[in-house]
């Protein structure tokens, strides 16, 4: 819980930042603690309690508080405050003022401070609190998450105006406020994005078994039956049922699953406000969230069966509208957005079976068509590349369509990309076209939608150019992916026979995978990017905080303690006592100089910015408690991020070996085949490092792996612990060139040496 601090306990020089303070220091550890919270993944409670008592004990404040700007106005919202400000607490909503630092910080994403005399002539809630807790100063700083003003942490005096360095020691507690902030953002996002994939792949599972019920040609109760029960467990709609359109304009239940009384082979009339008569007019899905007023025998049925929501999608065979598919929810129950699409899915299978329930070589068709379908939605579940999915792709239509020439296509800004060219001559993978020529692919991306060529006599441009590589018809469709046309699946024949009329709707099929993966790909690169950046930003700070220490506060304690030494040998004979009090200071300065030379080296050593990765490991090797067998394959400097990863990994290995595993030596060996570094640490100690128990081994892991790399333990007892790390060699993941799948596409017109080191 946030603590309050008393003032007149705290020594005057503390209190005003007096830099020759033990200020520094504690700022120092408080940084660390805070730091530790982040890096273990604390929660947010956690981590607002613990940023603001450290910050009210460093500043002897008990009017501290973190609050986070309302992304839909200018408002904030206090997730943490200290006990000491009266009438704030968790949740409370403070407008923006002017003569808030606050609104300082929203508006420019600056710290700021004010001596709050701009509220005493105001009016309003804000400026009526400013005047009950009589504060005298206010510094306020940023809560940066990836870029973007998240919030705003704040500390303020009662009685005099705060240091005037206060706005940039706040803003070390903001940075890593803002790195936890981005890192559970991150988490949420790799849950989410593995919750659509399970998603995806029972979806796919549930349709490949409708499929295959089809083609086995059930009776129309047993499909019904089936369908209702596969959506309502994969949409997880406590009612399903299916429901066919009469002559009469009436509707009859012909399949049904759930918690309902509503009877299988019941009929009901078709009313206008109900959704029978929506989508029978309409043609398209309809929801209807009210049923307390709708007069009638349907709206009563609803009524007594407690249904208070219900969404219809249409059941479209042959052109016409043979029926819908009904989900309907119960009081405590909702149904979430999106499930109009989910339930079209189901019901493109139960049109197609019904269409063709007296043809069963068309069944066996869907039949494939389905296998090949889940075969691809396996490889986007599993996170297959994209390359991969386009190739599976094209394959499966071939196969499926009985079409021989596929390609697949990206847009780019000064024409497209040909991605993959199953049988098509003249157009190979790899080879790109300009917009300003004749071409399916460049139609489909004008128009956004399905096209088709049945005739090729009188074509021109790329499509001239098709006719006379032996095509005799094509059909595209956009993939869609963000909102924009990312490319186009284009299916031709060489035959004379036309392309099947339905062939535009079963390439869209596959497309929906194609985009689905697509978007995978990004995630996964743009949230591994994510990962890179916030160790490199880690990194960065921790390299800054040891450059300061060691140009500011080190130098300033050397200087002093030679200027005491000098001090002290000017100092008359007869005055013993005062020459050995400055003794004993210059002793005390020279300590402290070793101490905070001690402290920099923990926090980033020097040695490794400057003279790269093999000495600094043989100075860790050298402070080290057990003895290190040092082989380092390389002599190159490697980039800063590697490095740093290497180190770190070394050291806390060691530190491991000395202090957990009993060990007497450790061998560290280093190579840098191509573009890797491998890394490989070995103790004979008594083994047993359990990662899960909450060691640093797994802040490295995660180290490792946030830049791309890989991270093996082998550690069983008895039998001394191994480490095995591989690094990717290049540039940082923050740095490198954006994906090779973008979301949208632009407007059509990158000798060994051997050492033993002993402690």
């Amino acid at each position: 819980m946030p603590q309050s601090y008393d003032r007149e306990a705290m020594p005057d020089a503390w209190r005003d930042g007096d830099p020759r303070s033990g200020r520094l220091a504690e700022e120092q550890a408080a940084l660390r603690r805070v730091a530790t919270r982040v890096a273990r993944g604390a929660g947010s409670d956690e981590l607002f309690s613990a940023v603001i008592d450290e910050v009210g004990r460093l500043f002897c404040s008990d009017q501290a508080a973190v609050a986070r700007f309302d992304p839909d106005g200018p408002e904030m919202v206090v997730v943490g405050a200290t006990a000491g400000i009266r009438g704030v607490s968790v949740g409370a909503r403070w407008p923006l003022e002017d003569f808030l630092a606050s609104t300082v910080v929203y508006r420019t994403g600056r710290p700021a401070r004010n001596d709050h005399t701009g509220h005493r002539d105001a009016s309003g809630p804000v400026a009526d609190s400013l005047r009950q807790m009589h504060v005298a100063s206010t510094v306020a700083a940023p809560i940066v998450v990836e870029g973007r003003v998240w919030g705003v942490m704040t500390v303020s005096d009662m009685e005099k105006p705060l240091p005037a360095d206060a706005e940039q020691r706040l803003e070390k507690f903001t940075e890593l406020v803002g790195t936890a902030i981005a890192n559970a953002e991150s988490r949420a996002e790799l849950s989410a994005s593995e919750a659509r994939a399970h998603d995806l792949a029972r979806e796919q599972t549930a349709l490949r078994r409708v499929a295959t019920l089809v083609a086995e040609g059930p009776s129309a109760e047993e499909l019904f039956a089936a369908v209702a029960r596969e959506v309502g467990d994969v949409v997880g709609i406590p009612v399903v049922g299916l429901l066919r359109y009469e002559d009469d304009r009436t509707v009859t239940m012909v399949g049904v699953a759930g918690d309902t009384a509503l009877a299988l082979g019941s009929r009901w009339p078709v009313e206008d406000a109900g959704l029978a008569g929506m989508i029978l007019a309409t043609g398209r899905p309809a929801r209807k969230e009210d049923y307390s007023t709708m007069p009638g025998p349907v709206g009563a049925a609803v009524r007594a069966d407690r249904m208070t929501t219900t969404v219809g999608v249409p059941i479209v065979v042959e052109g016409g509208i043979w029926g819908f598919m009904v989900g309907g929810a119960k009081p405590g129950r909702r149904i979430p957005d999106g499930t109009e699409e989910r339930l079209a899915r189901f019901t493109e299978l139960v049109a197609t079976a019904i269409a063709n329930s007296q043809a069963r070589e068309h069944l066996a068709q869907l039949a494939t068509e389905q296998a090949a379908l889940r075969r691809v939605a396996t490889l986007v579940a599993e996170g297959a590349t994209a390359d991969k999915v386009f190739s599976a792709v094209a394959e499966e239509i071939e196969e499926v369509l009985a079409i021989p020439v596929v390609t697949i296509c990206r847009c780019e800004p000064d024409g497209f990309l040909v991605i993959r060219s199953n049988g098509m001559p003249g157009f190979p993978a790899g080879s790109r076209w300009p917009w300003d020529v004749p071409s399916l692919p460049g139609l489909i991306y004008q128009t956004g939608r399905p096209a088709r060529i049945d005739d090729f006599t009188d074509a021109a441009g790329l499509n001239a150019a098709a006719r006379d590589a032996g095509v005799r018809g094509a059909v595209g469709v956009p993939i869609v992916v963000g909102g924009t046309v990312w490319g186009s699946i284009c299916a031709a024949t060489t035959k004379d026979d036309p392309l099947p009329g339905d062939a535009e709707e079963r390439l869209g099929r596959f497309r929906a995978l194609i985009a689905t993966s697509i978007s995978n790909t990004v995630m996964r690169e743009e949230l591994a990017a994510s990962r890179a950046r916030i160790v490199a930003a880690g990194d960065d700070a921790r390299r800054r905080i040891e450059r300061d220490l060691h140009d500011g506060a080190q130098q300033r304690l050397v200087t002093l303690a030679v200027a005491l030494r000098r001090a002290e040998g000017k100092i008359p004979p007869g005055l013993d006592d005062v020459r050995a009090e400055v003794a004993r200071v210059a002793d005390g300065l020279s300590t402290a100089v070793e101490e905070l030379h001690e402290l920099s080296r923990g926090i980033h050593p020097s040695i490794l910015t400057e003279g790269g990765l093999s000495p600094a490991l043989k100075a860790l090797g050298r402070r080290s408690a057990v003895r290190v067998k040092l082989d380092v394959g390389f002599e190159r400097r490697l980039p800063d991020h590697v490095e740093v990863a290497a180190y770190y990994t070394v050291s806390e290995a060691l530190t491991n070996a000395a202090k957990h595993a009993g060990a007497m030596r450790v061998w560290v060996t280093l190579r840098a085949p191509e573009d890797v570094l491998v890394l490989s640490i070995r103790d004979d100690g008594v083994g047993g490092a359990d990662p899960s128990q909450g060691s640093g081994l797994t802040g490295l892991r995660d180290r490792i792996e946030a830049l791309g790399g890989d991270f093996q333990l082998e550690s069983p007892r008895g039998s001394g612990t191994t480490i095995e790390v591989r690094i990717p060699i290049g540039e940082a993941l923050d740095r490198r060139p954006e994906p090779n799948v973008p979301l949208a596409p632009m407007a059509p017109a990158e000798s060994p040496r051997m050492s033993d080191v002993r402690p």
